[in-house]
């Protein structure tokens, strides 16, 4: 035992290195606790231990290298080490466990995997947990998130994309239920957070979900039909957005189409393509929406012969043995939005390939098909007790709607007013054929 010594002169300088292994000194100075240390090894180098006892067994933590930590910061990590000791805290332990703790990025890992494989919304979730909220945390310790890191993550996201920052919050929650069902933290650090807690500059409650209305008025689905195949996009793309319009259905079931899902005129979209249900859905093609469709066999049948490679089926194939999605029509909408005559309303702003699909849907109403009718024609499912006891077909009617609405629609396109007597009468006409 000796009293270890600072300076030049002391001991911590003189203390020679042993031929081989490693050589301890330890501290008998009155602030120094029991079986602490200064270990030299047979290269010279020199640090700060403490040794100490735990269920019988002799350990030994390394506090630190000399001279990067001073005599007396290493007597006071020393002492507070064997008060952890004294309670019953092994460092060491600790130290191994806290390596073994996942980064938020591993164990989001395993999240994603478990959690949302096969999921419709799986590439969606994905990425708002790789894209958004990785990296900026990925890196650190599941047990070191706090709130307020995933607070400032959010936040910024909602400056530029408050509906995805309000996802990104939602998958964070999630993620870290899971972390803590698996006791890898205590509690989930965003319970309780509402969206409103989130504040942005200039926006009060920025998550809050703005329930869309854009609908196409009279002026823009004219200007659209007679620019969209003209304007610059891909005339798949723009006939996809036709069809889109005139059955009502969503633009990646409609980009999604298959030659084997249409019998002469119905069109059965299979529940495994359907974004929100778990039921096939049978669409009536009125003479607009058959001719939208032959126009696309042609163009695929040219693109063909030139590609000199076999169809997959594909109504709007993209390339071969891909259709198009829905996300490659709503880029190709956002770039063309000028030449397709669209305007700027407010809070909306430009119309996007879903707003077609609304607009559909309040033409019928405009055409006077009951709303019941006219949410299955969309595709909605009817709720509650009826949805579960009332099985009929609805073909009768789901035929009757689809012409009222292509004759308004035609009267649109062709400049007369929808809702004039004459218009009006075409309408009865083209609904009795």
């Amino acid at each position: 035992m000796a009293k270890l010594t600072d300076g030049k002169s002391g001991t911590l300088a003189r203390a020679e290195a042993p031929a081989t292994g490693q050589r301890f000194i330890f501290d008998d100075h009155r602030d120094a606790p029991r079986g602490f240390a200064l270990r030299i090894t047979a290269a010279g180098g020199k640090a700060f231990v403490l040794q100490y006892t735990v269920d019988g067994r002799q350990r030994r933590k390394t506090i630190g290298d000399w001279p990067t930590w001073s005599l007396e910061a290493a007597r006071i990590e020393a002492r507070d080490l064997a008060q952890q000791i004294a309670k019953g805290t092994d460092p060491l332990e600790e130290k191994r466990r806290r390596k073994a703790e996942p980064t938020l990025k591993e164990l989001a890992g395993d999240w994603l995997d478990k959690a949302t494989t096969g999921l419709k919304s799986e590439k969606a979730i994905r990425g708002y947990i790789n894209n958004d909220l990785l990296p900026a945390l990925g890196h650190i310790k599941v047990t070191d998130i706090r709130r307020r890191d995933v607070i400032e993550v959010i936040e910024a996201k909602a400056e530029k994309t408050p509906r995805a920052a309000a996802n990104v919050l939602i998958y964070a929650r999630r993620l870290l239920d899971y972390a803590t069902d698996r006791d890898f933290i205590p509690a989930n650090p965003l319970a309780g957070l509402k969206p409103s807690s989130i504040t942005v500059k200039g926006k009060r409650d920025p998550l809050k979900a703005v329930a869309r209305g854009r609908v196409l008025d009279h002026d823009e689905i004219r200007a659209f039909w007679h620019s969209v195949e003209t304007c610059g996009l891909h005339r798949l793309t723009a006939l996809a957005l036709k069809l889109v319009l005139v059955t009502g259905q969503r633009p990646g079931e409609v980009s999604g189409m298959r030659e084997d899902e249409i019998s002469g005129r119905w069109w059965t979209i299979p529940a495994n393509r359907r974004g929100k249900t778990e039921t096939d859905h049978t669409v009536y093609l009125t003479d607009t929406a058959l001719q939208i469709i032959a126009d696309a066999k042609a163009e695929i049948d040219r693109l063909h012969k030139r590609r000199k490679e076999p169809w997959s089926g594909n109504v709007f194939e993209a390339r071969p043995g891909k259709p198009l999605t829905r996300h490659a029509v709503s880029r190709a909408v956002a770039r063309y939005h000028a030449e397709l005559g669209a305007k700027v309303v407010e809070p909306w702003g430009r119309w996007t390939p879903h707003d077609l699909r609304r607009s559909m849907r309040t033409g019928l109403s405009a055409a006077k098909v009951r709303p019941d009718i006219s949410e299955i024609v969309i595709g909605h499912v009817i709720p509650g007790i009826r949805g579960v006891y009332d099985r009929h077909d609805f073909k009768d009617e789901l035929r009757a709607a689809a012409l009222a609405w292509e004759a308004r629609l035609l009267a649109i396109v062709d400049g007369r007013d929808p809702d004039a007597k004459d218009s009006a009468d075409v309408i009865q006409l083209e609904a009795a054929r």
